[in-house]
């Protein structure tokens, strides 16, 4: 674990480990509301984690914060991935928005302790859109891994999904302070 200082979370590094991750925009600014900005953000994650060889499970982009829930290859990565992650698209948001620098707060991870755990993890994830008021039905929302997963489990099992691990409606993520 490494903590750098008073405003840094401290982090894990795990081999082969999941890894459920949020991160904010500075001070809450909707800088990611452009459809154009979500999408280069997304080709930006994923390339940085195929970079390093971690996997990216699932994930939801929101206009001033996303959530990952992905596999470490290195833990030792985490730190140089978020970087790169931020500094690439922090120019492409700054040349695009005109905003005031920083633009990203800070990236928080957490990795789930067992399955159960994961599993509520990835439902709080799939149901940010709707927690946050941007959508009333998952389908409506395309910033989001939910449509990936609806089409490999079903409804079904996603459904089931839901209803197994409901304890996502009652968790309070300390990054809900960003």
């Amino acid at each position: 674990m490494l903590k750098k200082s008073l405003h840094t979370p401290a982090h894990l590094f795990l081999d082969n480990t999941p890894y459920f991750v949020t991160s904010a925009i500075y001070q809450k600014r909707p800088l990611l509301a452009d459809n154009a900005i979500k999408q280069h953000l997304l080709e930006t994650i994923q390339d940085c984690f195929r970079e390093k060889n971690w996997t990216l499970n699932d994930w939801v982009i929101l206009d001033n914060h996303y959530h990952l829930l992905g596999v470490s290859n290195k833990g030792d990565d985490l730190s140089h991935i978020f970087r790169k992650i931020h500094g690439i698209t922090s120019h492409v948001i700054h040349a695009h928005c005109s905003c005031e620098l920083p633009v990203w707060w800070n990236f928080w991870d957490y990795c789930p302790r067992d399955e159960k755990d994961y599993m509520l993890r990835l439902n709080y994830l799939l149901i940010n859109p709707v927690k946050h008021g941007y959508c009333d039905n998952l389908h409506d929302y395309p910033f989001s891994s939910f449509h990936q997963r609806l089409a490999q489990s079903g409804r079904e099992k996603l459904a089931k999904q839901f209803k197994d691990n409901d304890g996502y409606q009652k968790m309070v993520l300390q990054e809900d302070d960003f």
